[in-house]
């Protein structure tokens, strides 16, 4: 996941790609996204930039963090973040598995939004994080009372297994295998790429 970039086409909405952060260039822009009261569950909305920065810097300095930026044809509008959960406090509240990884990701508050948009980058993102043959299930504990996100993670494939203490939030712990994954795709996307 280190340094790679994606990119795919959606039929309806177009061109989606994705690249490494560079803290020192990008901060500026998520420090943006991340206190916005919208990302409210990313807990950072007193963050300074100086604050966002070092966060981007510490997780590049990481072998087993990565961060990405993600395009929807050519606009900056969403971030992804993928992590080792065995190094992770996520890891400490069910058995973790070879070729587990995890995932945060957060969709740029706007005044225009796309329908279906939100769905799109979620897609776009477990392709990412699929495309790489090690990966063979994906991991992801939002806030309880993240509502929406759960309607999300349901809809690409992730199943609830419980709900965990984490030190900051209550989480919903959920699992999606590759299989899971495609086999909500063939529901939703028939012809998704091309």
């Amino acid at each position: 996941m280190r340094g790679q970039t994606f990119a795919r086409r959606h039929p309806q909405l177009g061109e989606f790609t994705v690249r490494p952060v560079d803290p020192a260039v990008d901060s500026p822009l998520l420090h943006q996204w991340l206190t916005h009261p919208k990302s409210a569950f990313w807990l950072m909305g007193d963050a300074q930039l100086a604050d966002v920065r070092k966060e981007y810097e510490t997780i590049d300095g990481d072998p087993r963090r990565a961060a990405h930026l993600g395009y929807h044809d050519g606009l900056p509008t969403f971030l992804v973040e993928s992590y080792d959960p065995a190094a992770d406090p996520v890891g400490e509240t069910y058995p973790v598995r070879e070729g587990d990884i995890g995932m945060h990701f957060l969709v740029a508050a706007t005044e225009t939004p796309l329908p279906g948009f939100t769905l799109a980058v979620i897609d776009t993102v477990m392709q990412l994080l699929f495309s790489d043959p090690a990966n063979r299930r994906v991991v992801v504990e939002p806030d309880a009372r993240n509502h929406a996100v759960h309607r999300l993670n349901e809809a690409v494939g992730f199943a609830v297994e419980k709900t965990v203490r984490l030190p900051d939030k209550e989480a919903k712990l959920s699992f999606c295998t590759r299989e899971q994954y495609l086999a909500t795709t063939s529901q939703r996307l028939p012809g998704a790429d091309r």
